[in-house]
């Protein structure tokens, strides 16, 4: 503070002379007006020519001085409010109403948008942090006093049970870092009434807590949100029950997603919405249907009041679209839908929201051998079906996609007339026949029973191999069934045909013994007709096994005794020649035998 440096003897006035000394002198604008303020009031109080009173000695003008800044009482810690004087590149100046203007980091300044948020003739609240620094300056703390107040506040809410509000501002160690006036802690489970995963869609939130911990020594403060939350769905749990019924509709909020559903906030306590209940149609994941923090209308299905449970149903609130199913989709109507879901034995289409229908494979194609429905459809494909049949009752639809084409059976029935000779290539030899191809995609059956008139086929794969040309005849064609089937021994007349003139009861014949068994001995009559010699027919004497009395590849002679054309079966007897040659009397032994 500037003061005369020696008496003055002449007297001058005081506006000529302290004015002029304080505006080259004081280093502090602020200085400045105090003194001339002061001076302009002392000048008011002389009663005539205020403009000669005099200064008769230095001190004068320092106790004057003094006088003016003699009721800004200030000390280190004090929060005080002053206004911006100036802003600079690293400081804030802001005027206290002291005799000389506070510093203030320019970075305890918030930036919005870029720009830090002050600017000259802002009022704000800052702590005393020095009186004076070595340029003769008051140092300043917006921050310090922002914490100060903070803490008074904090301290307040905590003692009287407050909701204080924060935002959330990082993610710490078992918790959340909250701003609310100084950084306090909200512990992970405090965050919400349900563990919380993701803690990041907090941040940059701003919420109510509560203080549940507070000590302000020690710079600890522990926040609770979930204790508010708590609060608010006790109030709402009995205004929810209250209303809650079967069968009424509710409002809610997506709270939780499962893969079996969803869990929905009522008001103060949940339901579940399980999957199954979310829609008519197919459902992969609740996701599909529903969102986190959707706000839908749900039916109350069923409320456990003892266990405070509640089931909800989202398809519910529309009508059941398989009640009018069998009017929307009559059988034979021609309908576009899209593949939804493929298996093995067939594709589902989506023929409406809800309502799905299934083609089996062997409705896929009139030609094509499908062994997987992925051979012809994909998901998402479109497709042209028409209804084959519809059972409300189960809930399925059976489709058709080869009934919008021409059925190439038909044109093969009036192509290859019964008796028709073809030659093809064999496609395939199974357990019971041969496939033989026709045409593209299509192949006739050969069945082992019609391989032969007489020969005994054990196996296909005796005769016939994969690849090779063989001819066939045409035995008929089975439009329903999709059959068609082929005969070789057809291509050659039925030795049985005529067997009964050929090997007629009572004549006698050479035959040859091919086989043996418990029963009796096959015998040859020719190539591939076989007869039958019952042990009882071998000889006259007794005999317990037929290979007691006679062996395979031995000749002997019989008569025949029985034909059975459908059976293609000859009995023969050996003992019979025996008798006749002995000229016994053997018609009743002939009647007997012809008779069984």
């Amino acid at each position: 503070m500037w003061s005369p440096r020696g008496p003055i003897h002449q007297e001058v006035s005081i506006n000529n002379i302290v004015k002029q000394a304080i505006k080259s002198q004081t280093k502090s604008q602020k200085e400045k007006m105090q003194v001339l303020a002061f001076l302009d009031a002392e000048d008011s109080s002389v009663p005539a020519n205020p403009g000669e009173q005099t200064i008769r000695s230095g001190s004068d003008f320092d106790k004057l001085f003094e006088a003016s800044v003699k009721d800004q009482d200030f000390k280190v810690g004090d929060v005080v409010s002053g206004n911006v004087v100036e802003v600079q590149t690293d400081y804030v100046l802001v005027d206290i109403n002291y005799k000389s203007e506070g510093l203030i980091p320019i970075n305890e300044f918030r930036v919005v948008d870029g720009v830090r948020d002050v600017k000259p003739g802002d009022q704000v609240e800052v702590l005393i942090d020095r009186i004076e620094n070595e340029n003769g300056m008051v140092v300043l703390s917006k921050d310090k006093a922002d914490m100060l107040r903070a803490w008074t506040d904090i301290s307040k809410a905590a003692e009287n049970e407050e909701v204080i509000e924060g935002t959330v501002v990082a993610k710490v160690k078992g918790g959340l870092s909250v701003d609310i006036g100084v950084k306090a802690f909200l512990p992970g489970s405090q965050i919400d009434l349900r563990p919380v995963r993701n803690m990041d869609v907090y941040i940059g939130k701003k919420y109510k807590f509560k203080v549940i911990k507070f000590n302000k020594k020690r710079g600890n403060i522990v926040l609770s949100r979930r204790a508010l939350l708590e609060e608010e769905r006790e109030s709402l749990k009995t205004q929810t029950l209250d209303a809650m019924k079967e069968g009424s509709i509710v409002q809610g909020i997506v709270k939780n997603i499962t893969d079996y559903g969803a869990f929905i906030d009522l008001g103060g306590m949940d339901g579940l919405l399980h999957i199954t209940d979310m829609s008519w149609g197919r459902v992969k994941h609740p996701s599909e249907i529903i969102n986190v923090g959707d706000d839908i209308q749900v039916k109350v299905l069923k409320y456990d009041t003892e266990k405070e449970r509640v089931s909800l149903g989202l398809k519910q609130m529309h009508a059941d679209p398989w009640e009018s199913v069998k009017m929307v989709y009559p059988i034979g109507a021609k309908l576009h839908g899209k593949i939804v879901s493929v298996a093995e034995y067939g594709a589902f289409v989506e023929l409406g929201e809800g309502v799905e229908g299934l083609i089996h494979i062997s409705e896929m194609s009139w030609t094509k051998r499908v062994k997987h429905a992925s051979q012809l459809v994909n998901v998402g494909d479109e497709v042209h079906v028409v209804v084959l049949e519809v059972d409300t009752e189960n809930r399925r639809i059976s489709l058709g996609m080869k009934q919008l084409m021409a059925n190439p059976w038909v044109e093969l029935k009036e192509s290859y007339a019964p008796g028709t000779i073809i030659e093809g290539e064999v496609k395939s030899v199974t357990d019971f026949g041969v496939f033989v191809g026709i045409e593209e995609g299509i192949d006739g059956l050969v069945h082992i029973s019609d391989f032969s008139w007489t020969k005994r086929v054990n196996h296909p794969s005796e005769m016939f191999t994969k690849g090779q040309k063989i001819r066939a005849v045409v035995l008929g064609v089975d439009i329903d069934n999709e059959r068609f089937s082929l005969g070789l021994k057809q291509l050659e007349n039925d030795p049985w045909a005529n067997i009964e003139l050929k090997y007629a009861i009572g004549t006698q014949h050479d035959v040859k013994v091919t086989k043996l068994a418990d029963f009796g001995a096959f015998v040859e009559l020719e190539s591939d007709i076989e007869g039958l010699i019952h042990i009882s027919e071998l000889t006259t004497e007794k005999v317990a096994k037929p290979e007691d009395f006679i062996k395979v590849g031995e000749s002997i002679k019989a008569e025949v005794i029985s034909i059975d054309k459908e059976a293609r079966k000859i009995g023969l007897s050996s003992k019979l020649v025996k008798l006749r040659d002995s000229k016994a009397d053997v018609d009743d032994y002939v009647k007997k035998a012809t008779a069984t």
